[in-house]
């Protein structure tokens, strides 16, 4: 998914003068390296910097941009949003961070519990 399509508040993370999101630029949000990235998000790390990789990596970091994207909007920084990310445990998932459940492929469950937050049914 190009970084258009996730919204005003993840245009950032695009790559310069390209379509595609930048591992680079999440790296540094959440201030983990590339190879720490590219575990997270289930790719290899030269994957992460190759050209021709560019959809595939755009693939692996649009869960994670979006979830930045929402929890930014929610906290109204990215940077709290990074720390949230990282730091805070979900309720409900055994002290697990979003950080946690996306490297086990449970995106989905972490923007359900946004969508959810933001609906106020756990506010």
């Amino acid at each position: 998914m190009a970084a258009q399509s996730l919204g005003m508040s993840a245009a950032h993370f695009g790559e310069a003068r390209s379509q595609f999101l930048s591992a680079r630029r999440v790296s540094e949000l959440l201030g983990v390296t590339q190879a720490d990235l590219a575990r997270l998000v289930g790719v290899a790390r030269n994957t992460l910097t190759a050209r021709s990789g560019a959809r595939k990596v755009d693939q692996a970091l649009s869960p994670v941009v979006r979830i930045l994207a929402m929890a930014a909007e929610m906290a109204g920084d990215e940077n709290r949003a990074a720390i949230w990310f990282k730091h805070q445990p979900i309720p409900g998932w055994a002290g697990k961070t979003a950080y946690d459940l996306v490297g086990e492929g449970k995106a989905d469950k972490v923007l359900a519990y946004l969508e959810a937050v933001r609906s106020g049914v756990y506010a």
